[in-house]
């Protein structure tokens, strides 16, 4: 019997120790683009997973099976302009996602933010999609609306079951596996509308070079990656922040953003209630530590996208876009 097409990319990784190596870009890129057209049988994909995730995925990788994932997108006729694409994977579990208010103030100040990401794949977290459901934020359903959504105005959500339904189901094989896979790391970074600018949020430290490598591989004008508060972007204002930004294919240049307050912990959220991302937004939650995160935030985004020159003005630029923000674009709830 002939060897099946794709059991040269799991031989590749499950040669031992000695004569393993990392698959090049265009290895992955194939690879991975065989898996999302249904060219490569269940038994492969878990091995090559797991093969994946004991070697432990490099930059190479990363950046090829996002150039995989990206061949086999259904794209609209017209592509938007994007400013920034803003991944949202992780879920938070401590706190409330803080980041999103960061992201409307973007787009209240017009700029195009493409936001997409995935839920329920670990349970206990609240998730990106939920949460605007709650507020009343249209979900896309399809990379058409999304366009839509983004002309007017400047902001839109899509799950990544829209991007790539097989990625979804990628994703999903992580209770079964017990493991999670590099598919969580790469659908980050599929950046369907060639933002500019690309926000990366990691759990940690290791992740910020893998990331940072594969943004360098692949082109990206400019990615900025720090560790976020449960993994999504989102600043921790009680700790410094350690932001890694690739500009091109250059290497990565770290700096350290200042902690915002003076206390070195904060205690999680036990309530986890989503109403508190409208009372703060309308000034009926009293909580230094939400509007540093926000603030926060969004002076990471404004500083990638190229808004502040330094970590000090992009802070103060932050902070006066908070005090003047539109209270009507989250109308109160009953």
């Amino acid at each position: 019997m002939a060897l099946h097409p794709f059991s040269k990319y799991v031989a590749i990784l499950g040669r031992g120790k000695t004569k393993q190596r990392a698959l090049t870009v265009e290895e992955a890129r194939d690879s991975m683009a065989m898996i999302l057209r249904g060219e490569a049988e269940p038994e492969q994909i878990g091995a090559f997973l797991m093969l994946l995730r004991l070697k432990e995925e490099s930059p190479s990788e990363i950046a090829g099976f996002t150039l995989g994932a990206r061949d086999v997108l259904s794209l609209p006729a017209t592509i938007p302009e994007v400013d920034i694409d803003w991944s949202s994977y992780a879920g938070k579990r401590r706190q409330l996602p803080w980041f999103l208010l960061a992201a409307f103030l973007l787009a209240q100040n017009g700029v195009k933010v493409f936001m997409h990401g995935a839920s329920e794949h670990t349970p206990g977290r609240v998730y990106t999609d939920d949460v605007l459901k709650y507020l009343g934020f249209p979900i896309a359903d399809s990379l058409q609306e999304a366009s839509d959504q983004i002309t007017l105005r400047n902001f839109s959500y899509t799950p990544l079951e829209v991007l790539s339904p097989k990625l979804q189901a990628l994703m999903g094989l992580k209770p079964l596996l017990g493991l999670r896979s590099p598919v969580h790391s790469f659908s980050r970074m599929i950046n369907p509308f060639g933002a500019p600018v690309m926000l990366q949020g990691i759990f940690h430290r290791g992740f910020m070079d893998i990331h940072a490598g594969a943004a360098s591989i692949l082109g990206q004008p400019v990615a900025a990656v720090f560790r976020g508060e449960g993994g999504e972007i989102e600043r921790r204002p009680n700790k410094p922040t350690l932001v890694g930004t690739i500009i091109g294919t250059g290497d990565m240049q770290t700096e350290t953003w200042p902690q915002l307050l003076s206390e070195g912990h904060a205690p999680p959220d036990e309530e986890m209630d989503i109403s508190g991302l409208v009372d703060l937004w309308h000034n009926k939650l009293e909580s230094a530590y939400a509007i540093a995160s926000v603030t926060g935030t969004l002076a990471i985004a404004l500083k990638a996208l190229g808004k502040a020159e330094s970590m000090s003005a992009a802070q103060m630029l932050a902070e006066d876009m908070w005090a003047k923000r539109d209270k009507s674009y989250l109308p109160l709830k009953a």
